[in-house]
């Protein structure tokens, strides 16, 4: 057995090109898989071709043909060393011109046959040999027609030795046959290059899918790493503005409750306008990212579709006469299937989308029932939208004739949210708008069947109640400055801690003295990345599994939201509000009883 050849610098270069590297690859190993086959083959027809020759004619030259055959049968191993070769993917150069030499000696010895063994009397023979040798060109050219330069080795030299002998031996038999044996070449060759002109194609037309797959697949993974990094970016960047715009807040609430009834006092209420424009917008944000993390779940329901619609008109009433436009909203006997606080965020931006964009005339929102469907429509008279700027409408940041990024107009998230919720939701948006004559948001709702609804207890607001010790652990310390002064202007008693050891030992401490915290806020992210909702749950169980817990953030990446949403611990966003942070301390606050039985248990024990 031969040993793969190794490698040398008298190789025949590669392609550059790499679909062409690639094709030769192919075409090489195409002509390499038959080899084993062809040659048992091709030795069975000659063995058996020269013992019927020996048998009849008893010519020693026929011996002398069979030797030369047995030789090139013996060389079968040289072929066959492709198979054990390493790097024969990448010497396909040589491995072709290696089994086009082969070809060649073995089309060759074929073509010596007619001269060697061709009988001059006897047809009978000689047809025999012409059926055999056309049989073999013919029968053998598709396994060689993946490459020309094979095709023409292997048909040529056993054709022309055919030829040549038939003419050599003159007569008009011989002569008629060597004619048809001549058309017979040609129709071979034509048939071989239409074949290798299809194969080669073929190759081609495969390799171009698969790199336009493998293109396709790059650019969605870019994509998807583009989507992930922007994703990271705008939670970090909404995490470094959320803190101080945190700080800020909790210390306005306070300018703001100081300054009350002094004249000082409507620049505190214009600092605090400022600082919840900026909330908001923040908290936009923060809907983009808890929708992508799939935080929030639609709870479907049967619910009257005018109980949803009705809690729009004090939203927008005021906003609309300031901008001197007209806001209706029609009244609806109808009832969907929706998740009504859901769709309620969805027709909050369209309706605030449609008064930014309507300099005058008004906005309508109406609902018909159409088969098992409601359309609710949202209709303005405003700018309308050109056809080419309908598929990006619904895109983030995207806003139609605002380049100057006019902040009264929004960030452009708002239709974001929309799309994104009418996924959840499975409720399609259709939108149709004529430029300078208005547009029309609709959307289509599941109808449901009316159904009884309970009358309303009336209640009486309850006072509201506030813990009087709450212990806070925030590693900035604006932040717990500014929330301890928060607590303070409101009567509560306050510890700052920045890390999980300091609030243990704020914990010892109160309790060596017979004090207890009612309540306990901790920031999600601590220093050096330390999972406050972890320190949190430690100390909560250090001082008394009963102790209400409050979780404080700016995080806004998909990941951690939906890790705080899984820990059902209750959670506030930065910067939050006053009135919402009043009112979570109120409804976190422990009753007197329990917290006492719970303080005497703990004694106890």
């Amino acid at each position: 057995m031969f040993a793969p050849p190794a490698p040398s610098p008298a190789d025949p270069p590669e392609p550059t090109d790499p679909t062409q590297r690639r094709i030769l690859r192919e075409q090489v190993g195409a002509l390499f898989s038959t080899s084993l086959s062809s040659t048992i083959a091709d030795t069975c027809i000659a063995w058996g071709l020269c013992g019927v020759l020996y048998w009849v004619l008893r010519d020693p030259l026929i011996l002398v043909w069979l030797a030369l055959h047995a030789f090139q049968v013996l060389r079968f191993p040289i072929l066959y060393a492709y198979f054990r070769d390493p790097l024969a993917a990448e010497r396909s150069a040589f491995w072709a011109r290696r089994q086009w030499r082969e070809l060649l000696y073995y089309s060759a010895t074929w073509g010596l046959a007619p001269w060697l063994c061709l009988p001059r009397d006897d047809m009978p023979l000689t047809a025999v040999i012409v059926l055999v040798m056309l049989g073999l060109s013919s029968g053998g050219v598709p396994s060689v027609a993946p490459r020309w330069a094979s095709v023409l080795a292997f048909v040529l030299p056993m054709n022309i030795g055919l030829i040549t002998a038939l003419l050599w031996h003159g007569g008009t038999t011989h002569l008629y046959l060597a004619g048809c044996c001549t058309i017979y070449l040609a129709v071979t060759l034509h048939f071989a290059r239409s074949q290798h002109r299809l194969l080669t194609a073929a190759l081609h037309m495969r390799f171009e899918k698969e790199a336009l797959a493998d293109d396709l697949a790059q650019q969605v993974v870019a994509t998807r790493r583009a989507s992930e990094e922007k994703t990271r970016f705008f939670a970090s960047a909404s995490h470094d503005l959320r803190q101080p715009l945190h700080a800020i807040a909790l210390f306005g609430a306070v300018l703001d409750k100081a300054l009350r009834d002094q004249p000082a006092h409507v620049h505190a209420q214009r600092l605090m306008d400022a600082v919840h424009s900026l909330g908001s917008s923040l908290d936009t944000m923060l809907d983009v990212s808890r929708l992508d993390a799939g935080v929030i779940d639609a709870r479907p329901d049967d619910v009257p579709l005018n109980a949803v619609m009705q809690s729009l008109q004090p939203l927008f009433a005021s906003r609309a006469e300031e901008r001197n436009l007209q806001f209706r909203l029609r009244a609806t006997p109808l009832w969907v299937r929706t998740d009504p606080h859901l769709l309620h965020r969805m027709l909050a931006n369209l309706i605030e989308n449609a008064i930014k964009y309507t300099p005058h005339g008004g906005v309508v929102v109406v609902a018909r029932a159409r088969g098992a469907q409601v359309w609710i429509d949202v209709i303005d008279t405003g700018v309308g939208i050109a056809p080419e700027h309908l598929e990006r409408v619904f895109d983030e940041f995207y806003q139609v004739g605002n380049a100057g990024r006019d902040r009264t107009r929004g960030l452009g998230i708002g239709l974001s949210i929309v799309r994104r919720l009418s996924l959840l939701l499975d409720h399609p948006v259709h939108v149709r708008s004529h430029p300078d004559k208005g547009s029309r948001f609709r959307v289509v709702v599941p109808a449901a069947a009316p159904a009884a609804l309970p009358a309303p207890l009336p209640e009486a607001p309850a006072p509201l109640q506030l813990p009087r010790r709450v212990l806070v652990v925030d590693d900035e310390s604006d932040i717990a400055d500014a929330l301890s002064a928060f607590l303070g202007a409101w009567g509560i008693a306050s510890a700052s801690a920045r890390d999980e050891a300091g609030a243990i030992r704020l914990l010892d401490e109160a309790r060596a003295r017979g004090e207890r915290f009612d309540l306990l806020i901790c920031d999600f992210r601590l220093a050096e990345g330390a999972d406050g909702l972890a320190a949190a749950q430690r100390l909560r169980a250090r001082a008394t599994p009963s102790l209400p817990l409050l979780l404080v953030t700016g995080e806004t990446s998909p990941e951690r939201l939906q890790r705080v949403r899984d820990s059902g611990v209750p959670v506030l966003f930065k910067p939050v509000q006053a009135e919402r942070l009043l009112q979570m301390l109120g409804e976190l606050r422990v009753p007197e009883a329990t917290a006492e039985t719970t303080a005497a248990t703990a004694t106890a024990d």
